[in-house]
């Protein structure tokens, strides 16, 4: 997995590609812990995620904990949208 960024202000955008699954949900996770300091609003762009697993959800409920809901998901392809639906994160996530 890849992981791009872009920071506008205080709001960081992070663009995970590939898969976010048990090898790669760590990176991510060790990525947030460096850049979260001073943000107060979290995208997740997951045009490039082509799957993401039970730890890759795991990974952005941290975060949405983190970030005390100021979190947003966007650009979610159908089959990671199911994913989300299934498991009723549509529910606890915010998304475009």
């Amino acid at each position: 997995m890849n992981i791009q960024s872009e920071l506008n202000g205080t709001t960081l955008t992070v663009a995970p590609q590939g898969r976010l699954d048990t090898v790669t949900a760590p990176g991510l996770d060790d990525f947030l812990s460096a850049h979260l300091d001073g943000i107060t609003a979290l995208r997740f762009d997951l045009t490039g995620l082509e799957y993401i697993s039970s730890a890759g959800l795991r990974s952005l409920l941290s975060a949405h904990k983190k970030m005390r809901g100021a979190m947003t998901v966007c650009n979610v392809n159908e089959v990671n949208r199911e994913i989300f639906e299934i498991t009723g994160f549509t529910d606890i996530l915010h998304f475009e």
